[in-house]
């Protein structure tokens, strides 16, 4: 069964070797990583019951130690979640983000998942 939180896991672990996380990362976990989230979406249940069809809105946050790194990555991701199969579409733009207790820079984006279950 398909899931939001799996075709972000498997669309995006290749640009970070696999340091993709629902949530938050690990303490310790090497630099850069992506954090990932749902928040929401659209509901397709009719009186016939759940669609097939499901969405769900994704919010994707990437770490970096640099501003450029944060902002290139979060392309990446914008690439690797807009193509296909994916085919996702971004709700605004990317939103940069500066953690002070880390000292990482961040990038945050929202995107609309299709997927059938």
């Amino acid at each position: 069964m398909a899931s939001a939180e799996s075709i972000v896991y498997t669309a995006t672990r290749g640009l970070v070797a696999d340091r993709v996380y629902p949530d938050v990362a690990p303490a310790s976990v090497a630099k850069p990583y992506i954090t990932y989230q749902a928040v929401g979406g659209v509901d397709e249940t009719s009186f016939d019951g759940l669609n097939q069809q499901q969405n769900t809105r994704m919010q994707i946050n990437v770490w970096a130690t640099t501003r450029a790194a944060a902002v290139t990555l979060m392309q990446q991701v914008l690439q690797a979640l807009t193509a296909a199969p994916v085919r996702g579409v971004p709700i605004g733009a990317p939103v940069s983000v500066y953690e002070d207790d880390t000292k990482l820079y961040g990038s945050r984006l929202d995107i609309s998942l299709w997927f059938t279950v």
